[in-house]
């Protein structure tokens, strides 16, 4: 059974920048869809960005794309997402989120599609 713990949030003011981390453990498949989605308070989780383990290959939605970055640390089943320039926008609780297989049969921005999840790291921004 895949186990996904995230950590690194926390609170911050408009610019500034978070890690968020998540360790990855219990999974045998060689090569997997990794996700971080985000929810705020009375609207529905969404895809923020993805990475396909064994190629490296990277996907963001445009309201991110250039200020968050997703990355994974092989050797410590590690999973990473820097984000900068922060916005009010931003906040919410972040989830990783796992699927094994590639990430190109997948919609990658849709919850249902990734099986594994964590529980969930809180993400504040003030202006």
């Amino acid at each position: 059974q895949v186990q996904l713990v995230e950590s690194g949030g926390g609170s911050v003011q408009a610019g500034g920048s978070l890690t968020l981390s998540c360790s990855a453990s219990g999974g045998t498949a060689s090569s997997a869809c990794m996700g971080w989605f985000r929810q705020a308070p009375g609207k529905e989780r969404e895809g923020v960005a993805a990475f396909y383990t064994e190629t490296g290959t990277t996907y963001y939605r445009d309201f991110v794309k250039g200020r968050f970055t997703i990355s994974q640390d092989n050797a410590k089943n590690m999973l990473y997402l820097q984000m900068n320039s922060l916005e009010p926008e931003d906040t919410g609780m972040y989830y990783c989120a796992a699927n094994p297989g590639s990430c190109y049969y997948l919609n990658i921005y849709r919850p249902s599609d990734f099986r594994y999840w964590g529980q969930g790291t809180q993400v504040t921004v003030s202006s």
